[in-house]
């Protein structure tokens, strides 16, 4: 009875300890600075959305949030630096639609999507804008289609990689136009954004929150927005469905934490993530640029990426996209 008593009782000691070990751990983090990937290059949609939330995130929790751009590969090998880093709080990424469309368009990656990571929190979207070069002549969708028929695959139009959200979308909008069009990827959204200005490529799907300023100078003419509705920054751009072509996609993006990573720690960084983005300025800043903001914490998150990765595996499929 005796020996059951002290067993019992170093039992509670010991679950007390880890407690406050779990509670110090959280109460402390963190206590040097945090890096921060993207799996792109600076100047780009991740690099700007990051940049905001990671500053605030870092006025909080009174740590510098770091940018480390890791471009390439369709951001896998961002990713897979992530994966392979010490699951402690300190290495992080704002991660995008490519987590869920990456398993479906390699052949193999270097990590599991869904067991190498755990989800820390949703920050939104940001729907494509179809945009074109003034030089075309292009007003509308319909202009889009006549200058794409005329000019049988001689028409470009650039994407952030094989594979990328802009690429899938544009396939699946000649597909249902019946066209063809020559696919130019880059590795990243600013060198294929800087081809358009200097008109060496000739159209783009891309985010409002990067293309925005370009239109508003009348470098871009936006063309249709892959939405449900028209874009508050952009009133008088209509829709896909408008344009006769009801295609929608959107730009998302999300903070992740390798596996492992301490509950308290993935506890800590979701409450200030969700702090960040109801601050006004945050969803302004954002909101502006053409980004939704939509807060999910660390289980939503992660439902939500594995209904995205079930959803593009379909795309793909119906599409017949084959990728190397």
């Amino acid at each position: 009875m005796k020996r059951w008593v002290v067993a019992a009782c170093a039992a509670l000691m010991l679950v007390a300890t880890l407690a406050a070990a779990a509670q110090a751990q959280q109460t402390s983090y963190p206590t040097r600075p945090v890096k921060l990937f993207i799996g792109f290059p600076v100047g780009g949609l991740l690099d700007t959305v990051s940049r905001i939330v990671g500053e605030k995130m870092g006025t909080l929790l009174g740590q510098q949030f770091v940018i480390e751009a890791r471009p390439g590969a369709g951001s896998t090998l961002a990713t897979a630096a992530l994966a392979k880093s010490a699951p402690d709080g300190y290495t992080l990424m704002m991660i995008n639609d490519n987590l869920a469309i990456n398993p479906s368009v390699f052949k193999s990656i270097p990590y599991d999507s869904t067991k190498d990571f755990a989800p820390v929190g949703f920050v939104g979207s940001a729907p494509l804008v179809f945009v074109g070069h003034p030089g075309l002549g292009l007003k509308s969708i319909k202009d889009l289609v006549a200058t794409a028929k005329a000019k049988d695959g001689g028409l470009t139009y650039g994407s952030v990689g094989p594979g990328s959200l802009p690429h899938l979308t544009t396939e699946l909008f000649t597909s249902a136009a019946g066209v063809k069009m020559q696919h130019v990827p880059y590795k990243g959204g600013a060198p294929a954004l800087n081809d358009l200005v200097g008109g060496h490529l000739n159209t783009m799907m891309t985010s409002a929150v990067v293309s925005k300023a370009h239109i508003d100078a009348g470098r871009f003419t936006a063309l249709a927005v892959a939405s449900k509705q028209r874009l508050d920054v952009l009133p008088q751009v209509p829709t896909m469905a408008e344009a006769g072509y009801p295609v929608e996609a959107a730009y998302w993006f999300g903070l992740l934490a390798p596996a492992g990573t301490p509950p308290a720690v993935i506890a800590k960084l979701e409450a200030t993530l969700i702090q960040v983005l109801a601050m006004p300025d945050v969803k302004k800043r954002l909101g502006d640029l053409g980004a939704i903001v939509t807060p999910l914490g660390a289980k939503d998150f992660g439902d939500y990426i594995q209904s995205e990765t079930v959803k593009w595996a379909d795309v793909v499929k119906k599409a017949g996209l084959k990728f190397e």
